[in-house]
């Protein structure tokens, strides 16, 4: 721009003092403009030492399995120390469980009986027994199986300009599934886009010459709101939402998750929407998982 000794541009708009129809994750509201809103006093807090790992895992909501905490508190007697709050939060987060594949590629002893198998080799049981059309899996991140007989209209050749030319070949298809729960609960605008670009991700980086053509997207969350007669909804009060609202979800969510596709061609032509009672579906999940009634099983 021919404009020296600028390092930082910032961009305001004037609103109305109760304006509350932005978001927070993107943008934030100044009572008035100085220089002193460019300032920072955060002060770090000081290191902890952590003496009962399994509270600390409790407080702070780390998920740290029995083993895992049994494993860091053999960790602190080996090296003689206690571990510091960062370094048992650093080792939640980089042993955090994406897709469950600590868990299914352990080894499993089951009354002191070590097993030959895991479960991920269970699952991948399944197609080596019966591989059917499948032609590509467990690797690449993603899986095709055979396809049609299709008729491609292209150039006949890529690497000059060329006639266009029909030419028929096999194709293989995939289907790819990406989850993104908790980044789409705290912003789900983004969190959704990105899900929706992870499966597109995905699938281009498998094979060779991988093309995206549609996408779909599911959501789920508590009850939503929209309406205040609602006799289903009415039968529990709303909460208090520690991050967006199901309303909030529903609607980023999908803009996002449409969005990210469209700028790569793929377009969002099918999905579904799930709304329900959150506090009965976690007492039943509780249910199940203690086997208290048949009826929840």
């Amino acid at each position: 721009m021919g404009v020296s000794g600028i390092i930082r541009i910032e961009e305001f708009q004037a609103v109305d003092k109760y304006f509350t129809d932005f978001d927070p994750m993107l943008s934030q509201k100044f009572s008035g403009l100085g220089q002193d809103i460019f300032k920072v006093d955060v002060v770090p807090e000081p290191i902890l030492e952590i003496e009962n790992i399994a509270a600390y895992n409790q407080k702070e909501g780390l998920a740290l399995s029995d083993d895992e905490v049994e494993y860091l508190q053999d960790l602190s007697k080996k090296i003689g120390r206690k571990l510091t709050d960062s370094e048992v939060f650093g080792f939640s987060q980089v042993n955090s469980e994406h897709c469950r594949h600590k868990i299914f590629n352990g080894t499993f002893i089951i009354d002191g009986e070590e097993k030959s198998t895991s479960l991920f080799k269970l699952i991948k049981k399944t197609s080596q027994e019966n591989p059917n059309d499948i032609v590509s899996a467990y690797k690449d991140n993603v899986a095709f199986v055979k396809g049609p007989k299709v008729v491609q209209f292209s150039p006949k050749t890529a690497d000059k300009p060329d006639f266009y030319q029909e030419e028929e070949f096999d194709s293989v298809i995939s289907l790819k599934a990406e989850t993104h729960n908790f980044p789409t609960t705290v912003e789900p605008f983004n969190g959704a886009a990105t899900g929706s670009g992870g499966e597109i991700r995905d699938r281009l980086a498998g094979g060779k010459g991988s093309l995206p053509l549609a996408g779909t997207a599911v959501y789920m969350t508590a009850y939503s709101r929209l309406e205040a007669e609602r006799p289903w909804e009415n039968g529990m009060p709303a909460r208090e939402w520690l991050y967006q609202t199901p309303m909030d979800i529903l609607i980023k969510a999908s803009n996002g998750a449409s969005d990210f596709g469209n700028k790569f061609g793929q377009p969002l032509i099918a999905g579904s929407v799930l709304t329900l009672n959150i506090k009965k579906l976690s007492h039943l999940a509780k249910s199940r998982c203690l086997g208290d009634s048949p009826t929840t099983k």
